[in-house]
């Protein structure tokens, strides 16, 4: 049904995507041949195809158990981190993969965005005109997919999950994309400074396939309506070109589904005890009618 999929960055708040796939992949039986993502929806989309979230979710509640604070302040005396994340994310990382790392080659070809800075700043200020940017973004102006950070100069690379050789490489990896100091040191690719994919685009469409079909979007907060898009593609000499056509799935009590192309076509669902079963159908239910309509206009 959707050929592609796209896991948005997001925090603690990526948790959603893996239970709303645990539900839905099994009713549609979705397969997609590409995943794009960023940050912790690139650590979520990697633990869907080598651990299961139940486990991950114990590993998580007993790791954490131990560390009271966000903060410890004294290590500023000792010339050590004051924020324990970067420690348990790359732990946690290897824990997660590590015995299972090796089926990452049977899953979809998972692609990971990294933002690399300007050229004509240092990384001192890039990193600091980068954090601004993304916080205006994210607070302010409350865009589905931003603008300032490439208006700024920094610029997206998207490595392949199944590129990396060894667990640690897709550790790295990840914690590249998920670089935001002071929480985590400057990462560094190749030598080159990066920060949070993020920065250019937390809902990483432009990493997609140019290709027609349907790609369900997992987003990680409520954007301004419309939810729902249509992503065009092909060379400037078609008349045509024909949609790629985004179901855009947000986390919220009211949770849209949809299949756009011009007009809004969305399914909305809402809390309830049939929503398990609901949210699956709805998708399927309109993925079918649109299904039909692109082969009909075919």
């Amino acid at each position: 049904m959707f050929d592609q999929v796209v896991f948005a960055g997001g925090g603690n708040r990526c948790w959603w995507q893996a239970g709303f796939w645990d539900v839905v992949q099994p009713e549609l039986k979705l397969r997609p041949r590409v995943i794009t993502s960023i940050s912790a929806g690139a650590a979520t989309a990697c633990m869907l195809y080598m651990n299961h979230s139940e486990w991950v979710m114990d590993y998580y509640a007993h790791v954490l158990r131990d560390n009271p604070k966000n903060a410890y302040w004294s290590n500023l005396l000792r010339g050590e981190s004051v924020f324990p994340h970067y420690r348990i994310y790359r732990q946690a990382l290897l824990d997660i993969y590590g015995a299972e790392f090796a089926t990452l080659q049977n899953a979809p070809e998972i692609r990971i965005g990294v933002s690399h800075l300007p050229r004509w700043l240092g990384a001192r200020s890039a990193v600091a005109a980068g954090l601004i940017a993304y916080n205006i973004e994210k607070y302010v102006r409350k865009k589905l997919h931003p603008t300032l950070g490439q208006a700024l100069g920094f610029h997206p690379e998207f490595v392949k999950a199944q590129e990396c050789a060894t667990v640690e490489d897709l550790a790295d990896l990840i914690l590249q994309s998920s670089c935001t100091p002071p929480f985590t040191p400057v990462m560094r690719r190749h030598g080159r400074p990066v920060l949070d994919g993020g920065m250019v685009d937390n809902v990483p469409v432009g990493a997609l396939d140019a290709s027609p079909g349907l790609v369900l979007v997992m987003v990680t907060r409520m954007y301004p309506r419309p939810q729902m898009f249509v992503v065009e593609h092909g060379p400037w000499s078609e008349p045509r070109p024909a949609p790629r056509v985004c179901a855009a799935v947000a986390q919220g009590a009211d949770l849209s589904v949809g299949l756009h192309e011009s007009v809004a076509d969305a399914a909305r669902v809402r809390p309830g005890p049939n929503r398990r079963r609901a949210i699956p159908d709805a998708l399927a239910r309109s993925a079918q009618r649109r299904c039909a309509s692109l082969k009909r206009e075919s």
